[in-house]
């Protein structure tokens, strides 16, 4: 019997994918538990509408983050943090402070978790920063840290 499988089964296939499995199988196990439904025209039509789908959000995120990582190149943000004698931080400034700048001053919502910082930010100064966009693209962000008044 063939089937389209709606979630990935495990010595099967992966969602979306029309595999042939036995009468029995695809009766008594796949598709009273939703994982799969019987192969028609209508549903194989179904299919492919969503994979054209998401291949067209993928391309429009992809478009989006070649577009950020532009914007990026261009901008500096500034961040400011109370330090010590000797140019040094108390503490150090995180990616969410970072994040936060960012979007208080140029308008960018990047989440935290996609800034790279190797090392903590515990100087003042100026800094570059890895920031991934998705879809193997990333971008520069400048920042540079200054005294708190």
């Amino acid at each position: 019997m063939k089937v389209i499988l709606l979630a990935d089964v495990k010595g099967l296939g992966k969602k979306g994918d029309a595999i042939e499995a036995s009468e029995g199988h695809a009766r008594n196990y796949l598709v009273p538990r939703k994982l799969a439904v019987a192969a028609t025209p209508e549903n194989l039509a179904n299919v492919k509408a969503r994979e054209r789908a998401k291949a067209a959000q993928a391309i429009k995120e992809k478009e989006t983050a070649l577009t950020v990582s532009k914007k990026l190149e261009a901008l500096i943000v500034k961040v400011s943090a109370k330090g010590g004698e000797g140019g040094r931080l108390f503490g150090s400034v995180t990616s969410e402070q970072i994040s936060e700048a960012l979007k208080a001053q140029h308008g960018i919502d990047i989440e935290k978790n996609k800034i790279v910082q190797s090392d903590p930010i515990k100087g003042f100064g100026s800094y570059q920063l890895k920031v991934k966009l998705g879809h193997e693209i990333s971008g520069t962000l400048h920042i540079v840290v200054a005294e708190a008044k």
